[in-house]
């Protein structure tokens, strides 16, 4: 069989939304402030409450596009239901041959309650064999073992079934507090990744106000995870 390789010049999509310690809104939101990214457009779900964020007396849209180069990012600022999530994933898909992406890599975190301050550990999964050595140079451990529920299983269920790759990040993190320390362990292997230079200092200065501001974001996260949680486990199960 043919080998693969990998054009870092392609489009790349990333993705992030409330999930486990808040990853991955804190790590995509920082890297569009870092690296000056331009928001290009919106996402629409069908049947999400008609919700907006004003932000410096801007008016935002809960699900955004952003652009720079070659790297695109949807980031969203709600969490959702099972059912909203694989609207989500579609729409992402939709995203993705329109502007011929080409791999996308997601955020998230991953529950951990054994977590030593600052010694978060960073895990990958990838749908395709592609990205493989995309974790191996990065020195990512592979996610192994485990179940996957929510938005990342809905994004993983649909982009396993077609010719692009996912990559996703799980960050070991604080499972009921908002976590930017292992937010900085997703932004420096994320930044690895795409090859782009990003300055951590600005998030580190931040995050005890970080915490205090996305609290509220984060108690409608937990409330949204411990739905899709009980969902999966009333799911029979063949193997777990």
């Amino acid at each position: 069989m043919k080998s693969l390789k990998l054009d870092t010049n392609e489009n790349t999509l990333l993705v992030g939304f409330p999930s486990n310690g808040l990853v991955g809104t804190f790590t995509i939101s920082y890297l569009i402030h870092s690296l000056k990214m331009r928001q290009i457009g919106e996402i629409e779900v069908p049947d999400l409450p008609s919700t907006l964020f004003v932000e410096n007396g801007e008016i935002l849209a809960p699900i955004r596009v952003y652009n720079k180069k070659n790297i695109f990012v949807i980031i969203s600022d709600v969490p959702f239901n099972q059912y909203m999530a694989e609207n989500f994933a579609l729409a992402i898909h939709e995203f993705c041959k329109k502007n011929t992406v080409k791999k996308i890599i997601i955020v998230s975190g991953m529950e951990t309650t054994n977590k030593e301050k600052n010694a978060s550990k960073i895990f990958g999964l990838t749908t395709h064999p592609i990205l493989e050595n995309t974790l191996y140079k990065n020195q990512i451990s592979k996610f192994l073992d485990g179940s996957i529920f929510g938005t990342d299983a809905a994004i993983i269920s649909v982009f396993r079934k077609t010719k692009i790759p996912a990559l996703v990040l799980y960050a070991e993190c604080h499972p009921f507090f908002p976590d930017p320390e292992a937010s900085i362990i997703a932004i420096e292997t994320l930044a690895k990744v795409l090859n782009v230079k990003v300055d951590i200092l600005d998030i580190k200065n931040k995050i005890d106000k970080l915490r205090i501001q996305h609290r509220n974001l984060m108690e409608e996260t937990i409330r949204t995870l411990q739905q899709q949680q009980e969902r999966q486990e009333r799911t029979p199960h063949i193997y777990r």
